[in-house]
């Protein structure tokens, strides 16, 4: 077994409105915020088959739930249901795995952006009865997002011998923008450590702000540690995520009617940009300083025009709208916050 928790390297300086699998390998934790007022839900279930004649199933599901405090901070939990090595090496009377942890992003804009995004992430192993932590970077550029993980242990496996740092790296490659293809491997610094690794097939499923993932890995938990020690067992599996946005089901008792796009005053519409079918229909625009842009959402769902320079439109209802006005020239990058898979930029000249 190979030792691996993390540290990883310097960091330079650090999205998640709906954390997406196109930007994350299976066992990294990767550089994800939760927005303010999303709740993140994330499912991975993974399942072995022993061999006959008896091909049993054994299922080790781990659900991981988090939200956003800040616009660069999250926290959440994580609950496993099958640690067997923590527990044998614990003593443990469960094999039910938990760990909280906060995420802040150093440095770096929303999921999906290009370049670099850095996070840190304390969090405590409630089972292990470890304080331990993640230092998490990736690079994206164009279709390639490459990773690296250093991971800290204060009582790996629940034995106090001492702290254990852990390394890790892998990358996603988007086959286009509903497909890509993913691996990754982490350890212990240890040669007694077997390397945990996996490698994943994942989708956007369209029409919708879920992403899935069909996975193969020897690790049996998704936490800092679990993804730090690999098995001799081959795990099959699939990853869910699922974002609820709070203001949403608020409208079930307030319902918001449509808001028209209001151009700022003296301003002329340089492009309009009609929002449908999950994806903005001219990704990118080209103005003038000066000029302002307006988006029309005619999906029968919410969307946001949320730029990275931190402004935005809130939720947009079918047949709403939402203008700006862009008075400096530059390259202006936004994202739809409930499905931050829709990206866009309007460039001004």
């Amino acid at each position: 077994m190979k030792k691996a928790l993390l540290f990883a390297l310097c960091v330079a300086s650090a999205p998640l409105g709906a954390q997406s699998l196109m930007y994350r390998s299976p066992n990294l934790g990767g550089t994800w915020v939760p927005d303010l007022g999303v709740v993140q839900f994330d499912f991975v279930h993974r399942f072995y088959v022993s061999p006959g004649p008896s091909h049993s199933v054994q299922n080790f599901p781990t659900f991981t739930l988090a939200t956003g405090v800040t616009k660069s901070i999250g926290v959440g939990a994580i609950f496993a249901t099958h640690s067997f090595l923590l527990q044998a090496a614990s003593g443990a009377n469960s094999t039910n795995e938990t760990q909280v942890f906060a995420r802040w992003r150093a440095w770096g804009a929303p999921e999906g952006s290009a370049g670099l995004h850095v996070s840190v992430a304390p969090a405590y192993n409630l089972l292990a009865k470890s304080v331990d932590g993640e230092l998490s970077l990736d690079w994206t550029a164009g279709p390639l997002t490459v990773e690296g993980a250093g991971r800290y242990a204060a009582k790996p496996l629940g034995v106090a011998s001492g702290a254990r740092l852990a390394l890790g790296g892998g990358f996603v490659a988007r086959v286009n923008r509903y497909v890509a293809v993913s691996a990754d491997a982490g350890s212990f610094l240890s040669p007694s450590v077997l390397a945990a690794w996996s490698a994943g097939l994942q989708i956007v499923i369209p029409g919708s702000p879920h992403t899935f993932a069909f996975e193969v890995s020897d690790a049996y938990t998704s936490t800092i540690q679990g993804n730090s020690i690999g098995q001799r067992t081959k795990l099959y599996g699939f990853e869910f995520t699922i974002p609820f946005r709070l203001k949403r089901f608020g409208q079930l008792f307030h319902p918001a009617p449509a808001v028209a796009a209001q151009v700022p005053a003296g301003a002329s519409i340089g492009a309009d940009i009609t929002v449908g079918g999950f994806r903005f229909l001219a990704d990118s625009v080209t103005i003038s300083a000066g000029q302002a842009v307006r988006w029309i959402n005619t999906d029968p769902i919410e969307h946001t025009i949320t730029f990275d320079d931190g402004q935005g439109s809130g939720l947009i209802p079918q047949n709403g709208g939402f203008a700006r006005r862009f008075d400096q020239p530059g390259r202006y990058t936004y994202h739809c916050t409930p499905h931050p898979y829709m990206t866009g930029v309007v460039v001004v000249k």
